[in-house]
């Protein structure tokens, strides 16, 4: 038979096996819960702060045509005769629309100073290329000599640049080739130099391939988009034209924006 003291022992054990079933079941019961879902972070952001996520960087209202005024034509139409060994775009015998940019973009290159590779011009002084007069005449354009060549324009401290703007000799029809426009934040072109047009389809220049086609010279001048680019110098290649060997400009705009 179980002694008196063997059924204390069996009924104690039999009391904490109940109380820790008891428990087992408790915590199966929990855990057939659902799963607590992970927490989410907190959006720290105001209101105030979320409108001004939403805001476009800059939309059209903020935008304005450029004060662009064309000289006056002096040939009419577009020749339609293609020189030999060009690559020009098709005209689109339409006006060039008005190019939109930010407002207060005015000329930062009037009257600023003009340097060349070629420092004895032809023809003409430096000068002309910044001067304002644009009309295809006598005495309102530079010209360098053969080959290529290049003028270029200090504008004095950096700008934030949204169109470039030039008129070689448009008195007749003419196509000049390796047209390339570049800009740098130092007179040598040495510092974070930008292509910004290149129309060298054989890189006869010896600056890259270019990927636009070459175009016929007319009032309305060459635009350049420079898509706000950042930079102090602008320099301006040419390697002669379907005339003749030489390099002409009438005047280069620039437009822009002081970079505050």
């Amino acid at each position: 038979m179980m002694s008196t003291r063997s059924k204390s022992v069996l009924a104690s054990l039999l009391a904490t096996a109940f109380v820790f079933g008891d428990l087992a079941l408790t915590s199966y019961a929990d855990d057939s819960k659902q799963p607590a879902t992970a927490a989410q972070p907190t959006d720290t952001k105001t209101d105030e702060a979320k409108a001004d996520d939403a805001k476009p960087a800059e939309t059209d209202k903020d935008l304005v045509p450029i004060k662009l005024k064309l000289p006056k034509p002096v040939f009419k139409g577009t020749p339609k005769h293609v020189p030999p060994g060009t690559n020009l775009e098709k005209p689109t015998g339409k006006p060039r629309p008005p190019f939109m940019a930010p407002k207060g973009t005015e000329n930062v290159a009037l009257n600023k100073p003009v340097t060349s590779s070629d420092s004895a011009p032809i023809i003409g002084e430096l000068k002309f290329v910044t001067d304002g007069e644009k009309e295809a005449k006598e005495g309102t354009y530079v010209e360098l000599g053969p080959g290529l060549q290049w003028v270029q324009i200090d504008l004095g401290a950096k700008y934030q640049i949204y169109a470039i703007v030039t008129w070689r000799n448009h008195l007749n029809a003419r196509v000049y080739h390796d047209i390339v426009v570049q800009v740098a934040d130092d007179a040598d072109f040495i510092e974070n130099v930008r292509t910004l047009s290149n129309n060298d389809h054989d890189n006869s220049s010896g600056l890259g391939l270019g990927q636009e086609k070459e175009y016929w010279e007319t009032f309305e001048g060459r635009l350049v988009d420079a898509k706000g680019t950042t930079a102090r110098y602008v320099r301006l290649y040419s390697n002669g034209s379907t005339d003749d060997d030489m390099n002409h400009y009438t005047e280069v705009e620039v437009f822009g924006l002081p970079v505050k």
